[in-house]
């Protein structure tokens, strides 16, 4: 320890040297020579007699360790707070009290030589960790990086005297992309006198017990009688629904990877876990992490007892607390979702409308309407985005009364999905000039001034939402299923962008003259070409017959291809012309054949029905979570398909990978067990495992290597080179 006291005694040891050897030294006037003479040794001797606490930092090879106290000096039998002070190398972290799936916590021993005892030394008061994604999904570490400043209670020997030395040894693991355990030998003396702060540190050490959770002012029940635990947190006023919250375990009882979905109540909030085993022992133990929309967060420590949810702490609105540093933005999200409806301009139910919108521009624009055209295109706009409000509104609601919610649910319908069957029915049959809605295309020009113009562009624009929205393309599973537990306002945004980028087409062709010009010239092709359009409609009506018998039996099938063949009766005799009788028959018959379908299409197929799809070619079995962790702990590598048969998607994966030889013969090579999830109809099971997964709906596909307990999410459009890769990874 170097003291001023020392200082000036080597100056004045110098300077008698110099005396004695005959080395030429400068006096000043005799005396300025005598006030120094005696000031000098005088405050030599003060200054020896107020020592001073100091350390050096020690250098441990990636982090700078000091020994910190808040005092000065110190009392005997004194107890402060003093701190271990690490200062890390970029891109270094060390661990919390928990270190999650990997990694050791600091800690710190009494040397030989230290006038204190392991006694003498508090536990460390823990500041808020942040979360360490080792391997995104699957490895889950706690801890801290830049600086971490441990404090802990240290009590000064009562019968201590002149001064105190403290020597401890900080041991720790320090991580990057590799994992080095290291020392740090940490020394201070404190002399002993009047009690006395040290400012700087003391102020330290005071900010970082401030960052560590204090004890939950509420209180916290766990539910563990199902597949997803159910942490429940009551304090009054709740939380602000657009927290993020983040239960951090002392223990191991959960997985640390795994999304911990959240629901807000007014009294407070429910999460989500996933457990690491299969019961949970004593209460759950841990600290709850809020952190607000202005991104301040707060701790708070919580010992859970087993019990029910409390009420009124779940239903109001809901999101993720994501794994990661939060999650993907709304911007984010919003631009993947305009980049979806783009894409479901491309779906053959969609694409017919676009076109045919697109060929009455080009009658328009040969007109001179291209004033209306404009108009035409925001009318269309706003009938799409009406439309997919309508869908987030639905859906909003169905999750805050039922907790769950996806897209596509209106497919899980019977009598929804004949009334779709049918509107695809009628569709192709107008558009083989069956009959005419209003105009003819060439005369589309002169109607977009008409007022049953600008509506009826709004009403194909609501006609491309409903056909268009259980199409869940590239880029909408993943953009959805982050947004569907979040706040309304959040849902509504994303399904906004989505309706925008499937209007987004026909807006940009309505506004760019330049563009509307590049369409071929009217002519006799767009007639032909309606009439071509006719026939992906005929498919997707057949699609959906399909899917209305995996839902509803085949009864519901016949009775809704009879109310097709009334529809077309009706129409037919309609154009015939006649009387009023046969306009009342005519009338009755189209009626007739819309309603009665859809109040017969309530009735189900058995459950697990849907999972014989693939029987005929490799052997399957129908998925649960208690069933993935038999196959799992059995060391099996498992793929499992979350699939319905009113997916189009679904249906091309299976068509052009799942089924084909190739991907089959890897699976029995490798005996890769494959579990069907069908979501054709309404499942509870299956509906958690999405939202836990966070995505809106089918198709999803999950991929557990052998011996892994968490599975490797998968695109929505699959190739067999990319399923082979995986399987003969193994």
């Amino acid at each position: 320890m170097v003291t001023v006291s020392s200082r000036l005694s080597e100056a004045l040891h110098s300077a008698t040297n110099r005396r004695h050897t005959g080395t030429p030294v400068h006096m000043p006037p005799k005396g300025p020579l005598m006030i120094r003479a005696l000031t000098l040794p005088f405050l030599a001797a003060l200054i020896a007699m107020m020592p001073v606490a100091y350390a050096q930092p020690v250098d441990g090879g990636r982090a700078m360790v000091e020994l910190i106290t808040e005092r000065e000096r110190v009392e005997p039998g004194e107890t402060f707070y003093a701190a271990i002070k690490m200062d890390l190398d970029a891109g270094w972290h060390v661990y919390w009290r928990n270190a999650g799936d990997a990694g050791l916590p600091p800690q710190v021993d009494v040397l030989d030589g230290s006038d204190i005892t392991e006694a003498s030394i508090g536990p460390f008061v823990w500041p808020i960790p942040h979360l360490l994604p080792v391997v995104e999904g699957e490895i889950m570490d706690y801890g801290y990086d830049d600086r971490l400043v441990l404090p802990f209670p240290l009590t000064i020997p009562a019968d201590a005297m002149g001064s105190v030395q403290l020597n401890l040894l900080a041991d720790y693991l320090i991580c990057e992309e590799i994992c080095i355990p290291e020392t740090a030998e940490v020394s201070l003396t404190l002399p002993v006198g009047p009690s006395e702060p040290h400012i700087e540190d003391g102020m330290l050490i005071s900010k970082w017990i401030a960052k560590a959770p204090r004890d939950f002012d509420g209180e916290a029940r766990i539910d563990a009688s199902s597949s997803l635990w159910k942490l429940s947190l009551k304090t009054e006023g709740g939380f602000d629904p657009g927290s993020n919250i983040r239960f951090y375990p002392f223990g191991h009882e959960i997985s640390h990877p795994a999304d911990q979905p959240i629901s807000f109540g007014s009294d407070g909030a429910t999460l989500s876990l996933t457990p690491a085993d299969d019961s949970l022992e004593a209460a759950l133990e841990g600290i709850v992490v809020v952190e607000t929309p202005d991104g301040d967060r707060a701790g708070y420590t919580i010992a859970a007892d087993q019990g029910s949810v409390f009420e009124n702490t779940a239903g109001i609105a809901a999101r993720s607390a994501s794994s990661g540093a939060g999650g993907k933005s709304l911007i984010a999200l919003a631009l993947a979702a305009v980049i979806g409806g783009l894409i479901l301009n491309l779906m053959p139910c969609v694409l017919p409308v676009l076109s045919i919108k697109a060929m009455g521009m080009v009658h328009a624009v040969a007109s001179g309407h291209e004033s209306e055209v404009r108009s035409h295109g925001l009318w269309y706009t706003g009938g799409v985005l009406l439309s997919f409000a309508a869908l987030a509104a639905a859906i909003i609601a169905i999750r805050e009364a039922t907790g769950t919610a996806n897209l596509g649910f209106q497919l899980q319908n019977g009598p929804t999905v004949a009334v779709l069957t049918l509107i695809m029915f009628v569709i192709g049959l107008w558009l083989l000039g069956m009959f005419e809605l209003g105009t003819s295309i060439q005369n589309t020009g002169s109607s977009l001034a008409s007022r049953s113009g600008s509506m009826g562009a709004f009403f194909t624009g609501v006609l491309a939402a409903v056909v268009g929205a259980p199409c869940i393309g590239p880029f909408l599973g993943a953009a959805l299923g982050a947004v569907l537990d979040r706040p309304a306002i959040s849902v509504l945004i994303v399904f906004l962008a989505m309706g925008l980028g499937l209007a987004l087409p026909y807006l940009v062709l309505s506004f760019v003259p330049g563009l509307s010009r590049l369409l071929p010239k009217p002519g006799r092709w767009m007639e032909t070409l309606k009439q071509f359009f006719a026939f992906p409609m005929f498919l997707t009506a057949a699609l959906l017959l399909w899917t209305l018998g995996a839902v509803s039996g085949p009864a519901a099938v016949a009775w809704t291809v009879a109310g097709g063949t009334l529809i077309a009766f009706g129409i037919w005799l309609a154009k015939r012309g006649g009387g009023a009788l046969a306009k009342a028959v005519a009338a009755i018959a189209v009626i007739a054949g819309l309603v009665y379908p859809a109040l017969t299409a309530n009735s189900s197929v058995a459950a697990g029905e849907g999972n014989a799809q693939y029987a005929e070619k490799y052997e399957t079995e129908a998925w649960s979570p208690q069933r993935v962790a038999e196959l799992t702990a059995e060391g099996r590598p498992v793929f499992v398909d979350f699939t319905a048969t009113w997916c189009a998607t679904c249906q091309l994966n299976k068509a052009t990978t799942l089924k084909s030889k190739a991907v089959q013969n890897a699976f029995a090579a490798h005996d890769v067990a494959f579990l069907v999830a069908d979501f054709t109809r309404k499942d509870p099971v299956i509906a958690e495992e999405l939202k836990r997964r966070q995505r809106a709906g089918v198709p999803m596909y999950l991929w557990y290597a052998a011996g892994a307990t968490e599975p490797e999410i998968l695109p929505e459009v699959l190739s067999q080179k990319l399923v082979i890769g995986l399987v003969t990874s193994e």
